[in-house]
């Protein structure tokens, strides 16, 4: 359940912060469009819309059928950094997918920032963007340790990265906290369900049919095509695209145990005044090495979001993640002195063991691809646009990861399980 500032949940009450402030207006309709089509969408997120733009400026007629609303999803609830690259550091990735597809997906994701930036340009998607880059915040000498080495890593491929003195680390986010930092230039911040619904806005007027409130239930393989079935009816395609990644249900077998799933949690303050001109003053988003991550960043109103790995546990005036996120800036942020929160919300991150994404063909014409372990906005965006260069009849060979088998990971619900405890009980530790 997503807390805010209401004792009850309302099923309108918007996911986050970003929903509520979002200028891009909800788009969709509650409907299954007559006849079929060449592609069905299954999810109404990065993903998601990300194919149905690029599907539909091919010239494929497109449905995205969404169970709520457009951006419900992690698509709508994380932090909104637009960062380069991927989870792991650039030499474990070459090491991992190889010399052909190592490098491939290295400029790829390295330059999947501007490609964001590029679509929100092109279109004038109103999502609050900023492009002064994102700090990776040390919060200890090994923390440090560790951006050393990715900054050396990336400076070696041209990247315009710099590795930043505690003097300037605390020149840029308005604390004393952090003994260093790594600065990326390439990377910035949006208002994420903004961004969101502005692909849906793009979708839409390219040709697609946006169907929100429809849940599909049922996928079956029908003379060389697939029948959808729905709560509205049931519609065909020649292909389907499942772009559900951590809300996966069990449409299609096996596929939510393919990864473990973490929540990331988010608590917003209403607007401050002049005290907080100091905190990340070129509003470029932050987080840290911590192993439990925190981060920080500013939206154009001036509200500070604090968010990390988790659950909402409480209210947003009271109980323990109120608690939490208090002595955090606290601690991070003593000037700011004692501030309220009017907002509270989470959503969740599909991890997979190698910390990389997927592309599976699951049946001929089904794909997914799943497993953003905490980079949605930029991963959502690149694979959407490469599975409808696929479905365009572009070779899988051209996408910058190699198809790989569905597969399980062992006790993943428990797993998952497990992780979400474990995550609580930091929570309470870092209240006290």
């Amino acid at each position: 359940m997503v807390l805010t500032r209401m004792r009850t949940m309302n099923p309108v009450e918007p996911a986050s912060l970003w929903e509520a402030t979002s200028e891009e207006e909800d788009v969709g309709r509650q409907c299954l469009p007559d006849g079929g089509c060449d592609v069905i969408v299954v999810g109404g997120g990065f993903t998601g819309l990300s194919a149905a733009v690029h599907c539909a400026e091919k010239g494929l007629s497109v449905h995205v059928l969404e169970a709520k609303r457009v951006g419900f999803g992690g698509s709508g609830r994380n932090v909104g950094l637009v960062n380069a690259g991927a989870w792991l550091p650039p030499d474990a990735i070459r090491r991992l997918l190889g010399e052909t597809h190592g490098p491939r997906f290295l400029e790829t994701f390295g330059n999947a920032p501007e490609m964001v930036f590029e679509l929100v340009e092109k279109h004038g998607i109103r999502c609050e963007a900023t492009k002064t880059g994102t700090i990776h915040a040390a919060h200890a000498p090994r923390g440090l340790a560790e951006l050393m080495m990715r900054h050396a890593a990336w400076r070696q491929r041209g990247a315009p990265v710099e590795l930043l003195t505690r003097k300037e680390i605390a020149s840029l986010t308005g604390t004393r906290a952090f003994c260093g930092g790594l600065l990326d230039r390439r990377a910035g911040t949006i208002n994420p369900m903004a961004f969101c619904r502005g692909l849906a806005r793009v979708a839409a007027a390219a040709g697609a049919e946006i169907c929100i409130g429809t849940n599909v239930v049922r996928l079956a393989r029908i003379d060389g095509g697939w029948r959808v079935e729905t709560n509205r009816g049931s519609s065909s395609a020649k292909s389907v695209l499942l772009a559900t990644n951590a809300y996966t249900d069990e449409l299609w077998p096996g596929l939510s145990k393919s990864f473990t799933t973490i929540r990331f949690l988010q608590l917003s303050t209403p607007p401050l005044g002049p005290e907080a001109d100091s905190v990340l003053p070129g509003r470029q988003g932050l987080w840290d090495t911590g192993r439990v991550m925190l981060s920080f960043r500013r939206d154009e109103a001036k509200r500070l979001i604090v968010g990390t790995m988790g659950r909402v546990v409480g209210q947003v005036d009271s109980g323990l993640s109120r608690r939490w996120a208090a002595r955090q800036v606290e601690r991070i942020f003593p000037n700011l002195g004692p501030i309220e929160f009017d907002r509270a919300w989470h959503g969740k991150i599909a991890m997979t063991p190698d910390r990389l994404p997927r592309i599976h063909q699951l049946e001929e014409g089904l794909w997914t691809a799943i497993g953003y372990n905490g980079r949605g906005i930029t991963t959502g965006t690149i694979l959407g646009q490469s599975l409808a260069d696929l479905l365009a009849g572009s070779d899988p060979s051209d996408l910058p990861l190699p198809l790989t088998d569905q597969t399980v990971v062992p006790f993943a619900g428990l797993r998952s399980l497990l992780v979400d405890l474990a995550l609580t009980a930091s929570q309470f530790g870092r209240s006290l």
